[in-house]
């Protein structure tokens, strides 16, 4: 069965948003140990707002020319450019070709590597907040199908710390929380 990627986005987008308000303490850790809390959501409001100016075409120059800055109240930031990004994807053509910093490839693959984004901040999030780790199965059956495949590119990329050694019957979300350098079996 093929995955709609759009339909993933506005999933990865609704776990993230229903981790924000558990947030107390900006400047808490996250299972990325580079980041605390405000630095996760900042990282993802960040990636937000270049969705819509990419989308459109725009070189990353060209983009990053029409970026506002980012305002101080980081929760209302994800919405204001987290929707944005949600009706970019809606109206885009998936088979585009969109500019990033690595090359050209299609929308698509844009796409997924977003979704994969928030999913496994969506899970640092929760982490750093307490409770509600768990994510909707369809999404993590979706970013596993995509990361999994590049298990040797992931571990050289430099994106993500080293993969953790788990066991291979482990269920799918520790597999991929495991893939990209966190400990799904530490608290």
């Amino acid at each position: 069965m093929a995955i709609d990627w759009t339909e993933m986005q506005r999933t990865a987008r609704s776990e993230f948003d229903a981790r924000l308000p558990r947030i107390t303490d900006w400047s808490a850790p996250t299972p990325d140990t580079e980041w605390t809390v405000a630095d996760l959501v900042r990282h993802m409001v960040d990636e937000q707002r270049w969705v819509a100016p990419i989308l459109e075409g725009r070189t990353l120059a060209d983009a990053e020319a029409t970026l506002e800055p980012i305002r101080d109240d980081l929760a209302a930031e994800w919405h204001r450019y987290a929707e944005k990004a949600t009706a970019a994807w809606e109206a885009t053509p998936l088979d585009a070709n969109v500019h990033l910093s690595y090359g050209t490839v299609t929308c698509l693959e844009y796409l997924k590597q977003q979704v994969g984004d928030i999913a496994v901040h969506t899970w640092d999030l929760a982490r750093a907040v307490g409770g509600g780790d768990r994510l909707n199965p369809g999404l993590v059956d979706a970013v596993w199908s995509e990361l999994e495949l590049q298990r040797d590119m992931l571990a050289s990329s430099g994106l993500f710390a080293p993969p953790v050694p788990i066991a291979d019957d482990a269920p799918v979300q520790d597999r991929l929380i495991a893939l990209t350098g966190r400990d799904p079996r530490q608290p």
